[in-house]
């Protein structure tokens, strides 16, 4: 292959870059969703749907609650949502981006139904897998460092944007605030729902927190001392496996962005088995009802 590579003829090699072709002109609001039943509710809210196809995946434009959007799934996990978000505003003219999905809670003040829309978001397993020493203790290599406290083998790290000029590190990814604003004023008198269409109910009324903190990795948590560490290190009210992924896209293209997570379990902070499976439908339903009173409140 090396040889057949260099036989190519040099203007075959600097082939100047095209722009990506545009599969719709008009300004839109890309909403995303993870898996398939988080994006029930909104796909089948929009007025006027239409499909378009790109590599497999579709992405449905339409009018949901006012606002022209673009509503899509990304995909389960980081990469997935990454590469799907660069998508979305590749071949749609994006003015912010908005995810909605379920999540797990952290906080112990926060219960499942109950709808989170963080100020900021963090990847908590950008890591090193540090070594373990003959007297049990792990430790990163000398020339590593990491602002928190590990987790076992685990040492999280800031994520490197090759887009800063030395190549500058960060955790934290914000809210937009103009969008996290509307939020607010979109939850003022919003009533999220407690049961479910078999009427599996929750034993409190749900409630929306708006602001706090977010992080996201790509495992699916349950585990009752992660989830300590991650209110200890991060101050996180909810972990998930996507939002993060998607703020630090929409960082480096300037797009705004905001997360909506309704929780459908405790990330192993519950005494029962993981409650995902039963109030998943249920939490998705509460996060979308939200984003579409959220989409209303937009000028």
């Amino acid at each position: 292959m090396r040889y057949a590579l260099a036989a190519l003829p040099l203007a075959t090699l600097a082939l100047p870059l095209q722009a990506a072709e545009l599969l719709d002109p008009e300004p839109r609001i890309a909403v995303m969703s993870a898996f398939a039943p988080e994006w029930q509710v909104l796909r089948g809210a929009l007025e006027d749907p239409q499909d378009h196809m790109l590599h497999g995946m579709t992405f449905v434009t339409g009018s949901l609650s006012g606002q022209e959007v673009v509503v899509m799934l990304s995909g389960v996990s980081m990469v997935n949502a990454a590469m799907t978000t660069q998508m979305v505003l590749d071949h749609f003219d994006i003015e912010a981006l908005v995810f909605s999905g379920i999540a797990g809670g952290v906080d112990p003040e926060l219960s499942i139904g109950d709808v989170i829309v963080a100020e900021r978001w963090g990847q908590y397993l950008d890591a090193v897998f540090a070594r373990e020493t003959s007297d049990g203790v792990f430790e990163m290599p000398g020339w590593m460092t990491s602002d928190f406290d590990n987790f076992g083998m685990i040492y999280t790290r800031d994520v490197s944007l090759e887009q800063i000029e030395d190549g500058g590190k960060q955790f934290w990814f914000e809210t937009d605030p103009t969008l996290l604003e509307a939020a607010a004023r979109a939850a003022e008198g919003l009533t999220l729902e407690d049961c479910d269409a078999e009427e599996t109910c929750l034993p409190d009324a749900p409630q929306i927190t708006i602001g706090g903190s977010g992080v996201s990795g790509p495992v699916f948590v349950d585990n009752a001392d992660f989830r300590q560490h991650a209110a200890d290190q991060w101050g996180a009210s909810v972990l998930d496996m996507e939002s993060a992924a998607v703020a630090q896209v929409a960082q480096v293209n300037a797009v705004p962005f905001i997360a909506f997570r309704s929780l459908s379990d405790l990330a192993g902070g519950s005494a029962e088995p993981n409650e995902m499976a039963t109030f998943m439908d249920l939490a998705a339903g509460n996060s979308a009802a939200l984003v579409q009173a959220f989409l209303a409140e937009l000028d």
